[in-house]
C-alpha cells in the first residue's frame, strides 16, 4: 500500500496530478481511519500503463477509454494524424530557427511575411541592422537576409554599366509630359535613378526640379550631368526615402514617379504623396499592371513572387479615384520601351554568365528575362496622369 506522497515519488508525478487522476477515476484511493489516502499496487501499475499510453500522445481521457474497453482504432488514427501534423510544424519551426542562424535559406519566409505584414516586415528588418534602403532592397530583390550582401553585390555588378534599370523610352516620357494640363513651376521627381526622365523634364519645362533617390551615387551622377549641360541651377537633389519625403504640404505642382511607386505600394504612395501636391496638382506615376484578364499561370506565379500587388488597369483606376484623384490620361508603354531595358540586360547577362555561375541574382534576372520573352503583352507598364481633387 502507498500513501499519496509515496505513490507520487514512485511514478514521478505531483500530489495534485494524482488527485486529478482520482477525480477522473483512473485510480481509486482508499481513505484510512487516520484520514490519509492509501493506494494499492494495482493503482501503481495502472498509472504506469497510462504513462506508456500517454507516450503515444493520448490524452488522459483517451487513456481512460483505452483502459475500459477495446482499443478504438479510429481514435488512434486521429491521434496519429494529429501527431504527424505537430511533427511537421515542429520541423518547420526548427528549419526557420536554423535559417535565422544562417543554416538555411529564408526566401519563402520573407516572401510570406511581406505578403501578410509588409510594414511590420520592413520595421523588423531595420531592427536587425539594415538601413531602410537595404531593407527595401531585401524585400524586393534578395529576399533573404542571410544572402543579401552577396546577392546585392552580384545584382549591382549586372546593372552598374546599364543606362536603364526599368522599362521606358524617351518618346513615352515626352508623351506623358505633353499630356500635362498645364506647365508646372515646381516638380518633385521620386526615384530619379540615373536621371533619364529628369533631363527630359528639365528640357521640356521651365520648372524648378527636386529629384529624390535613396542612392547617393545616382544623385551625384544626375548632378554632374545637369552641370555639364548648364541646367544645374534648376536642379536640387535630395537623398531620402520615398516613404518619408522631407517636404512641406502643397509644395509641388507636379510629382513624377516612373516605375518607383511599387516600392512602397501604389495605394500607400497615392495616399502619402497627395498632401505634397498644391491645389489641383498633378501626379504622374507608372506601374506594372495586368493587360489580360486571363494571364498565363506561369506569368501569374512569377509576378506573385516578384510583385504581389500587380493589378489590372481597371483595379488601379478604382484605387486612384478612391484615393482622391481625377484620372486625366493613361496609356500603356510600348514594346520598344521594354526592349530599351531588356535587350541591353540580356547582352549583359550573356557577358557575365561564365564569370557568375551559381549566382542567385543572375539566375533570378535570367528567369525574369524568360517571362519578358514569353509573356509580355499579358502584363505591361501603364502611365497614369492624375489630378488631385480638392
Amino acid at each position: 500500500m502507498y500513501r499519496i506522497t509515496e505513490l507520487a515519488i514512485e511514478v514521478g508525478l505531483s500530489r495534485t496530478a494524482l488527485l486529478y487522476y482520482e477525480k477522473l477515476q483512473l485510480i481509486k484511493g482508499q481513505r484510512l481511519s487516520n484520514g490519509y489516502r492509501s493506494y494499492s499496487d494495482k493503482d501503481l501499475q495502472r498509472i504506469r500503463l497510462i504513462q506508456k499510453l500517454q507516450a503515444g500522445g493520448l490524452t488522459l481521457k483517451e487513456c481512460k477509454a483505452c483502459l475500459e474497453a477495446k482499443v478504438d482504432r479510429k481514435l488512434l488514427q486521429n491521434r496519429l494524424q494529429t501527431l504527424d501534423e505537430e511533427i511537421s510544424q515542429k520541423q518547420q519551426s526548427r528549419q526557420l530557427l536554423a535559417a535565422m542562424l544562417g543554416e538555411g535559406g529564408l526566401k519563402t519566409w520573407h516572401e510570406s511575411l511581406d505578403t501578410l505584414a509588409p510594414d511590420a516586415h520592413l520595421d523588423w528588418l531595420m531592427k536587425q541592422g539594415f538601413s531602410e534602403k537595404e531593407a527595401l532592397r531585401l524585400k524586393w530583390l534578395s529576399k533573404d537576409m542571410n544572402e543579401h550582401d552577396q546577392y546585392m553585390a552580384d545584382f549591382m555588378k549586372v546593372f552598374e554599366s546599364l543606362e536603364r534599370w526599368a522599362p521606358g523610352s524617351e518618346s513615352e516620357t515626352l508623351k506623358a509630359i505633353s499630356l500635362l494640363p498645364k506647365q508646372p513651376k515646381t516638380i518633385l521627381e521620386i526615384g530619379c535613378g540615373k536621371g533619364l526622365s529628369t533631363r527630359l523634364l528639365a528640357k521640356n519645362t521651365t520648372a524648378s526640379i527636386t529629384s529624390v533617390d535613396n542612392e547617393q551615387s545616382a544623385l551625384e551622377s544626375v548632378n554632374e550631368r545637369f552641370k555639364a549641360e548648364g541646367l544645374g541651377a534648376r536642379l536640387k537633389t535630395v537623398c531620402a526615402s520615398m516613404t518619408e519625403l522631407p517636404f512641406d504640404n502643397g509644395s509641388f505642382d507636379l510629382m513624377w514617379a516612373e516605375g518607383s511607386a511599387y516600392i512602397m505600394g501604389v495605394p500607400q504612395a497615392l495616399s502619402q504623396w497627395r498632401p505634397l501636391l498644391a491645389k489641383n496638382g498633378i501626379l504622374m506615376l507608372s506601374d506594372l499592371v495586368w493587360l489580360s484578364d486571363t494571364p498565363d499561370d506561369t506569368a501569374v506565379e512569377f509576378w506573385k513572387g516578384e510583385y504581389p500587388d500587380i493589378q489590372t488597369v481597371a483595379t488601379r483606376l478604382k484605387q486612384i479615384e478612391a484615393a482622391g484623384y481625377e484620372v486625366l490620361e493613361h496609356f500603356t508603354l510600348s514594346h520598344q520601351a521594354w526592349q530599351n531595358y531588356y535587350e541591353p540586360l540580356i547582352s549583359r547577362t550573356e557577358e557575365l554568365k561564365s564569370e557568375m555561375q551559381g549566382s542567385q541574382a543572375l539566375q533570378n534576372i535570367s528567369k525574369e528575362i524568360d517571362i519578358y520573352r514569353n509573356y509580355l503583352g499579358q502584363f505591361g507598364y501603364q502611365m497614369f496622369i492624375l489630378r488631385k481633387c480638392d
